[in-house]
């Protein structure tokens, strides 16, 4: 188990070996440089971080207290929302009492609970929505009515299976949201930043859903949204993320789509003297990441740029 005072660790899958060595060291110097960053942005942090990111093209990681478990507040919500696909598409193949993405939800009042701003503004006993338009919900706007409907659609029992099935020990649901009483009892949502990265990896490379699932799971999960990881990056770049918010605790995980230089990045932090710190200290490091993936992805292994104006 990686401890608290672990430093940053640069990881080659040696599954990937001819790729990894394509940019020979100077692509170890850029991520020399990231985890340079990385270090700096965790000391001046008034609080305590974790972190894991992985490179979708080689299988390098960066590792900074990523087996540390964390409450993932909102974040918790990707498994959420894997489970539901995971649930449709066995209800596709026949599965019986299986949720469906298609299947209906008419708005009940007895259902909101605070920070539900799609929700709370739906017609009681009128409004039809679909279990696709709650996890929309979920996503977009980390609406917890939305998420607490289909968790009971879902059942919790379930969304840990999954979890468990992908060999994530430490990521788990444990209660709805905004169940303070829950939460004062021990019974937190937890994860550690490399599991969310695993899971989002797992997602990506399509363990989990077929190409078509896995494709619609990824744009609900890339729905623009305010949120750390994607907050200084160029707004067209593509970010399936979703953040996460309590007092004391910020979090976000997602996959950056970089252009032919796909990653994916956790961080997690508690203990946040300064929240909104805290929340800049994800932004800081995504972009950095972000940089260094970006650059890779559109040079040589030399280190040159050919633009589609410059072919000299």
């Amino acid at each position: 188990m990686i401890t608290m005072g672990t430093t940053l660790l640069l990881v080659a899958f040696a599954a990937a070996p001819a790729v990894a060595q394509a940019g020979g060291q100077k692509a170890d110097v850029l991520f020399g440089k990231l985890e340079a960053t990385i270090a700096h942005v965790d000391r001046e942090l008034e609080g305590v971080m974790g972190l894991a990111i992985l490179d979708l093209t080689s299988g390098r990681q960066i590792l900074h207290n990523a087996d540390e478990v964390f409450p993932t507040a909102s974040t918790i919500k990707i498994a959420v929302l894997a489970e539901l696909y995971h649930q449709s598409q066995q209800a596709a193949s026949g599965v019986a009492g299986k949720a469906r993405l298609t299947d209906l939800y008419t708005m009940n009042p007895a259902d909101l609970v605070d920070d539900s701003q799609i929700m709370a503004g739906l017609t009681p006993g009128v409004t039809r929505v679909t279990n696709r338009d709650l996890a929309a919900f979920m996503v977009a706007v980390s609406d917890n009515s939305a998420t607490n409907v289909l968790i009971d659609r879902l059942g919790t029992e379930n969304v840990n299976a999954l979890l468990e099935s992908l060999g994530l020990r430490e990521t788990r649901l444990r209660r709805k949201m905004m169940d303070i009483t829950a939460a004062r009892e021990g019974r937190e949502n937890t994860a550690t930043p490399l599991e969310l990265v695993k899971l989002l990896e797992a997602a990506y490379r399509g363990k989990m859903f077929d190409k078509a699932t896995t494709e619609d799971f990824l744009k609900i999960l890339s729905t623009r949204k305010e949120s750390p990881i994607p907050h200084l990056m160029p707004e067209d770049v593509v970010v399936a993320n979703k953040p996460g918010a309590l007092e004391g605790v910020r979090c976000d995980a997602g996959i950056v789509f970089a252009k032919d230089r796909p990653f994916v990045i956790s961080v997690m932090t508690g203990y946040d003297l300064d929240e909104r710190a805290a929340d800049g200290a994800i932004s800081r490091i995504a972009l950095a990441a972000y940089e260094c993936f970006e650059r890779l992805g559109r040079s040589s292994p030399y280190g040159r740029v050919i633009s589609p104006r410059n072919s000299r």
